[in-house]
Order: structure tokens, then C-alpha cells, then sequence
């Protein structure tokens, strides 16, 4: 029986003939993705299904899916879908992580200029007839400073259609090496500086954690008097009405907006600030890019429907059918170990160096070490994955090293992952038992053992007596409980690790007083 395909959202129709030539079904129904009832009916009637942004893949869209097998984004964004749970009901989920490169890049361009020389403002005051000419008076931009947060794909476009402008543009990217930002042509500063330096501001990182709300009030005080913010990467990454204010009272002196905090933007409250110029998300709206994702959206899923290869996956590597049994194990090892080391980093990373020892140095460790890039770099860009990460590990000027050898010491097999940040490295290993779950053997250079577990608390402190009385206390008074303790020393009374599973994640609160324990030197949640 042919696999069946469902298009909820507007995809080209060149994408629709790719699926119908290669043999597969495919219903193409954009109204479905605006009605969730309508989609959750429908849905387990499909092994896949395309979308853009108007369809939201949610836990509650998703619950009751046993027969959807992938979902395939034709754009990078993947925030309406929760990849979490698909992962957990077994549906890959795909992008196209670079269709939308350049017709973003350019449209972040056409705002700068359109801010620089008030051109909807003008085009108003002209068509009704007014004749303005010395209200709309511009400002340069040759020689002005351009900052760029983020200098991945989209940045780096930016940054090369800017120097062209005559820019001078300087970057701020946790990712971004020296040898990188050299080679770009731009100076690497600290996100403070290049706040106070920058004459244009434009946002090129997705929304994590780590940058959401990054153009804080607090930020935005920062910045130059007169500066000009243009934002075509993602809503949630300035403080909306902290903008709104810094444009009324002019420290602030123009602002452009593409994406929205909530969308569609039907109200907001910036609407009708001054020297405001919004558009409707339209940063990957151009025929050619439109038609560049739909087309490749759609290969994807037929391979991987028709041949079972997987290309884009956010939550599975390129892993072929017949090594996929025994690489997975390790797939799943290299990425934890990444994600144990990310979560960690929090200063830039010069190089990444993966040591595989034993059988799993004779295996495919391309993909493992992508799982592991993978790991390292999702903290900070959610939109990494397996496939993507070797890519934007160079873009970054990431040095990448891999190391085979035979087996040497007490494990058939094991992993060594090592992160080397301007400050120092870090290093932690693993290794795959028997029953195939990964756990750790060592983290900098301290031997321990511990699985890996969805909620751990990590923890490095001084080896003194009362340490594990006093973190217990702590726990038991919190009413927390600890699932599994882990414990390594470099000797006795020198340098410790603690590595805690807890059942749920734990309060700031006690994450505070385990920092307060007097032999506590470091505390950090990690997830997994």
C-alpha cells in the first residue's frame, strides 16, 4: 500500500508532483492546518505530513497518533511543533535548514535601508499628496557600525551584503571563534559592546533560553542614543514594550519588525510607535525561496517514506538501515555527552575533539560525531540538528577533531568528548553496556559511573566530610527526591563531582542553598 502524505499548510504545487511521481498519495488541504479539530480528525489516516508555520503539531494534536511516521517542515522554525513528544510517539520530524538563507538575509537589508531613509513613511506622506521632503530626512548608512547578533548562515549573509554597503560590522555569536569572526572580516565583541557601539542592531539567533528577551529593557538602555533595531529572525527576542518606550522617547531612533512575540500579530503593542516599520513574517516570502523549501521538503519525506533515509532530522541522524542497530546505541551516547558538555559552556568554543576507542572506532563516527555537535551546540541553537551541526560548527570556525584508536584500557568500548573553550577544557567520556543504555565513566578526568537520566543536578565541590549530609538535608527539607547519587574525587580532600538524578526538576530555590554549601563551587541543572 503507497504512503499517504498530507499538505496542511500553502506548499508549492511542483511540491505535491514530486510526491504523486514517486508513487506516494498526497491530500493537499491548507485550510487544515487553521483548524485543529478538523487536523486531529484526520491525522492518524496519515504516514506523513508537510507543513509551514500555520499548522501548530502540538502534545494535544499529536497524543492519539499511532500511523504518522514524519513531519516534514519546509522552512527551518520548527517552534509549532513539539519535538519532544514526537520524538516520543516515534515520528521524525524534518526541516530545510538553509532554503531560507539569502531571502532572509536580503530582507533583513531592504529594512535597514528602508529605516535608514524612512521610506514607508515617506511613501505615505507622498501618495497622499503632502510633498514632505525635509521631514524625511535620512541617515547614511556607509560607514556606520552594523551589530550582528548571531553570526551563523543567515548572519554571515548579512554580514557579506553589508561590508559591500561599506559597513563596518561587528559581531557578537557565543559560537563564533577569532579565527572565524577573521575570516568573516568582522570584530568580535561582547554582547555589552557591541550594544554601546552599534549604530544598526539586526538579530540572526534562534529563540533558546539562552537569547530569549536577549534586547532586554535593561539591553536596549544600553545601546547607542539613536540607534536602529531590525529584528527578521524570531518574536521573543526583544522585550516588545521596552522597545516601545525606547522609541517614544527617541534613544531609540527606528526600529524594523518581522516576527512578532505572537503570531499572527493581529495587535501588539508596538503598533503605532513612532519611526515603526512592521512586516507580516515575510523574511522567507520570496517565490524562489518558497519554491526552494517546499521542493526539498518533499524529497525528504519520499526518501525517507519510500527508502527509510533520513536527511534534516531534528531528532534522528543520517543513519543508514543497515548499521542502524548497533550505531544507535552510540548515537545516543555521543549526543548526551555533547549535550553533558553544552550545558556546561558557557564561554566560546575554539574546537571539539571526539576520541573513540575500541569496535566504535571502526563504526560510522561521522554520525556519531554530529550526534555529539549536535549535543554540544542545542543549549544555545534549538534548531540544530544531526545534520545541520557539522555545518554550523564551520560557519563558526568550530575546529572539529576526531580521533580513532583500538582499545587501550578497562572498556571494550568508550567515547571521549573534549571541549576546548578560550578559557579551558572540558572533557567527559561514556561508554554503551550491554543492555544499551549510555553512561558516563569520566568527566574531567574524574572517574565515575552514572546513567543519564531526563532531570540531573550537577555539582562540583571540595572533598570534605559533611558534604553528602548536607546536600541530603537540603533535599529532604525541599521535599525533592533524589533518584540516584554519584559521587568521583581526583583524591582524597581534592576536587569532587556530584552527580544527582532527581525525579522532577528542582526549584531555583534549592538550587541556591546547594550553592551555598560552603564546599560547593559550581551547581547546574542539566536536562537530557
Amino acid at each position: 500500500m503507497a504512503p499517504r502524505v498530507l499538505i496542511s499548510d500553502q506548499l508549492s504545487d511542483a511540491a505535491v508532483d514530486i510526491f504523486r511521481n514517486r508513487g506516494i498519495e498526497v491530500d493537499f488541504n491548507p485550510e487544515l492546518g487553521k483548524d485543529k479539530d478538523a487536523l486531529v480528525a484526520v491525522l492518524n489516516d496519515y504516514d506523513g505530513i508537510a507543513i509551514r508555520s500555520a499548522t501548530k503539531l502540538t502534545e494535544s494534536v499529536l497524543r492519539d497518533v499511532d500511523k504518522l511516521r514524519v513531519i516534514g517542515r519546509a522552512g527551518i522554525g520548527v517552534d509549532n511543533v513539539d519535538v519532544p513528544f514526537a520524538s516520543s510517539k516515534g515520528i521524525i520530524v524534518m526541516n530545510t535548514p538553509f532554503g531560507n538563507s539569502v531571502t532572509t538575509a536580503e530582507h533583513a537589508i531592504s529594512l535597514m535601508l528602508a529605516l535608514a531613509r524612512q521610506i514607508p513613511e515617506a511613501d505615505a506622506s507622498t501618495q497622499a499628496g503632502k510633498w514632505e521632503k525635509n521631514k524625511f530626512v535620512g541617515v547614511e548608512i556607509t560607514g556606520k557600525t552594523l551589530g550582528v547578533i548571531g553570526c551563523g548562515n543567515i548572519g554571515a549573509i548579512v554580514i557579506d551584503r553589508a561590508q559591500g554597503l561599506r559597513m563596518k560590522v561587528i559581531g557578537f555569536d557565543p559560537f563564533l571563534s577569532p579565527e572565524r569572526a577573521m575570516e568573516l572580516g568582522i570584530e568580535k565583541v561582547e554582547l555589552d559592546e557591541l550594544l554601546s557601539r552599534a549604530d544598526f542592531i539586526t538579530l540572526h539567533t534562534p529563540l533558546t533560553d539562552k537569547t530569549r528577551n536577549i534586547l532586554s529593557a535593561d539591553a536596549i538602555n544600553k545601546t547607542k542614543p539613536g540607534v536602529r533595531i531590525i529584528n527578521c529572525a524570531r518574536g521573543g527576542l526583544l522585550d516588545e514594550a521596552a522597545l516601545r518606550a525606547a522609541l517614544e522617547s527617541g534613544h531609540v531612533a527606528g526600529a524594523a519588525i518581522d516576527v512578532f512575540s505572537e503570531e499572527p500579530a493581529k495587535e501588539n503593542v508596538l503598533f503605532g510607535a513612532p519611526n515603526l516599520i512592521c512586516t507580516p513574517h515575510l523574511g522567507a516570502a520570496t517565490h524562489e525561496a518558497q519554491e526552494k523549501v517546499a521542493l526539498q521538503v518533499a524529497e525528504q519525506m519520499a526518501d525517507y517514506l519510500l527508502t527509510g533515509a533520513v536527511t534534516n532530522a531534528l531528532n534522528m541522524p543520517s543513519i543508514s538501515a543497515e548499521e542502524a542497530p548497533r550505531l544507535t546505541p552510540y548515537v545516543k551516547l555521543a549526543e548526551s555527552l555533547g549535550s553533558f558538555a553544552g550545558q556546561l559552556t558557557e564561554t566560546g568554543i575554539k574546537a571539539i575533539r571526539l576520541e573513540f576507542e575500541g569496535d566504535v572506532a571502526e563504526m560510522n563516527v561521522k554520525a556519531l560525531t554530529a550526534a555529539a555537535l549536535a549535543g554540544v551546540m542545542r543549549p544555545a541553537l534549538s534548531d540544530v540538528n544531526m545534520v545541520s551541526a557539522p555545518i554550523v560548527a564551520k560557519d563558526r570556525g568550530i575546529k572539529v577533531e576526531e580521533v580513532r584508536r583500538a582499545q587501550q584500557g578497562a572498556y571494550e568500548n568508550y567515547i571521549r568528548l573534549t571541549v576546548v573553550t578560550e578559557r579551558q577544557e572540558r572533557s567527559v567520556a561514556g561508554t554503551v553496556f550491554s543492555d544499551g543504555k549510555p553512561r558516563l565513566i569520566q568527566v574531567k578526568g574524574i572517574n565515575m559511573e552514572a546513567e543519564l537520566a531526563p532531570n540531573m543536578i550537577y555539582v562540583t565541590n571540595d572533598d570534605k566530610p559533611g558534604f553528602i549530609g548536607a546536600i541530603g538535608t537540603l533535599f529532604g527539607d525541599a521535599g525533592a527526591n533524589i533518584a540516584t547519587f554519584n559521587l568521583g574525587r581526583t583524591a582524597p580532600g581534592a576536587d569532587a563531582i556530584c552527580l544527582l538524578e532527581v525525579d522532577q526538576p528542582v526549584s531555583p530555590d534549592l538550587l541556591a542553598g546547594i550553592a551555598k554549601l560552603p564546599m560547593v563551587n559550581q551547581v547546574k541543572p542539566l536536562r537530557f
